[in-house]
């Protein structure tokens, strides 16, 4: 089915925008010597016209086209009911994730080929109002310093 739709998607406009393809070589070589009428003035009004409708329909035609990838290939968009809640990696392949789904908490466990669920918490049973969020740089300033405050004297430099 793509195929067939692939097929007409390229070569249908073709049949629509062909003219004159069964004329005599005659005709032809008198039309390469005119200008065609359509390029005598390029910014007539009639020219802007026809380009704003192209443009409309070419962003129509490509609207169109994504929603319906969109509806019909089971792609889903990002939901506002997930997040990831925190992640703690167990070896350089396998980390155990905390994630939030509606008012749910679910503990999963993420491998090469492989999730599973390790736990389910209910509502209520979790609770994550203690965790401070900090940026990057401020944890990055508090590493620093931590180095460079070493009881030994010592840097790793």
């Amino acid at each position: 089915m793509r195929h067939i739709l692939l097929f007409v998607a390229v070569f249908f406009p073709s049949f629509l925008f062909a003219e004159g393809s069964t004329s005599s070589a005659v005709s032809t070589s008198s039309a390469l010597t005119e200008t065609p009428t359509s390029f005598k003035e390029p910014f007539s009004g009639e020219a802007l016209t026809q380009l704003a409708v192209g443009m409309v329909v070419v962003i129509a035609v490509i609207l169109i086209l994504s929603w319906a990838l969109k509806r019909f290939s089971g792609i889903s968009p990002m939901t506002k009911n997930m997040s990831v809640i925190g992640v703690l990696p167990l070896s350089s392949r396998e980390k155990a994730i905390l994630i939030k789904v509606g008012k749910q908490h679910l503990l999963l466990g993420v491998a090469p080929g492989r999730v599973s669920q390790l736990h389910a918490f209910e509502e209520g049973e979790l609770e994550l109002g203690d965790v401070k969020k900090e940026s990057f740089s401020q944890r990055l300033a508090e590493v620093v310093k931590q180095r460079q405050n070493k009881p030994d004297g010592k840097n790793d430099e």
